[in-house]
């Protein structure tokens, strides 16, 4: 004879425990122990070991004067080198943005002519380094002695091709080339449903590039030109080499009548990390702009982050009182 026992099934939920007075026992508060990751303390500690080594080594280093670095930021040439940085990063983008609009839309032709002559111009100038376009420039009075325009202008090309122009043309036509590319993949986002229905409310193809297609394509031109307009910053050092005297040159000046080549290095750092983070600021706001069409709801920027932390912890300090 075999007994018989109640057997609850296997996935039925555990009845709750009945006290004495027939109440009944809550179950126990589950006590969670978080996971011990010992291997990334290591690494954080391997990590912060390095980079005090290398900090040490900079700052033990006896052949460089740490005061002059100091003494050095905010020398008037220095500050007019970082000016004409500023200036020739501006005007080299301004021009790299117009033509590479001009240059993506021509691209985008039908007409066979201005596709294959955009596509010229964009493979040339993407396909040779920057520092030879400069040289190029600098040294075209070589080809063209004398600059004749007919009765409009006429000089010589060595007193026209100055420092500056010479600068400005290398850097902007060559960032011509790649805002080109920048601007077709912004105007090829837009939906052709878009130039489809103003072509059929009558506008004509220009007034549907600058009314419809290109408001809707700055949300992805946007971005990558603001990185481009930071890499131009850092580029425009490369004008050394035609000697125009922006920061990098203004500071290798100072460093080699004072002996202190590797002091004004670090001045130039400085101010290219300051002009960098400036425009960094700009640009995450112009991206934020420019994405209202596209999101519900924006990200917070860092200073609304600070201001929720900042309120929710004191409201915990409240609540402890």
């Amino acid at each position: 004879m075999t007994d018989k026992f109640d057997k609850e099934p296997a996935d039925a939920e555990p009845s709750a425990a009945v006290s004495k007075d027939g109440g009944d026992i809550p179950p126990e508060a589950i006590k969670a122990i978080p996971v011990r990751h010992y291997g990334r303390w290591v690494s954080g500690v391997v990590v912060l070991a390095l980079v005090a080594l290398l900090v040490n080594a900079f700052a033990s280093a006896e052949k460089i004067q740490w005061n002059a670095v100091g003494e050095y930021v905010f020398d008037p040439t220095v500050l007019a080198g970082a000016g004409r940085t500023l200036l020739i990063s501006v005007l080299a983008m301004v021009m790299g943005v117009v033509l590479g609009v001009i240059l993506a839309v021509m691209r985008l032709s039908k007409n066979p002519v201005t596709s294959w002559v955009a596509w010229v111009y964009i493979w040339f100038f993407r396909g040779t380094p920057v520092y030879v376009q400069l040289l190029l420039w600098f040294n075209l009075a070589l080809i063209f002695p004398v600059l004749n325009l007919g009765p409009i202008y006429k000089d010589e090309m060595v007193d026209v091709m100055t420092p500056f122009m010479a600068a400005l043309l290398g850097l902007g036509l060559n960032e011509a080339a790649y805002m080109a590319e920048i601007c077709r993949a912004g105007l090829m986002a837009v939906d052709e449903g878009q130039t489809e229905a103003s072509h059929a409310l009558g506008m004509s193809h220009a007034k549907t590039l600058r009314r419809i297609v290109i408001p809707q394509a700055m949300r992805v031109i946007v971005p990558p030109t603001g990185n481009e307009f930071i890499n131009m910053l850092k580029t425009s050092s490369l004008v050394y080499a035609v000697t125009y005297n922006e920061l990098l040159r203004a500071t290798s000046t100072i460093g080699s009548t004072s002996y202190a080549v590797m002091e004004m290095l670090f001045v130039a750092c400085i101010w290219y990390l300051v002009m960098t983070s400036v425009f960094s600021v700009f640009q995450y706001y112009l991206e934020r702009r420019y994405a209202r069409g596209s999101l519900r709801n924006l990200p917070p920027t860092p200073w609304q982050k600070i201001k929720v932390n900042m309120m929710a912890f004191s409201r915990e300090r409240g609540s402890s009182v």
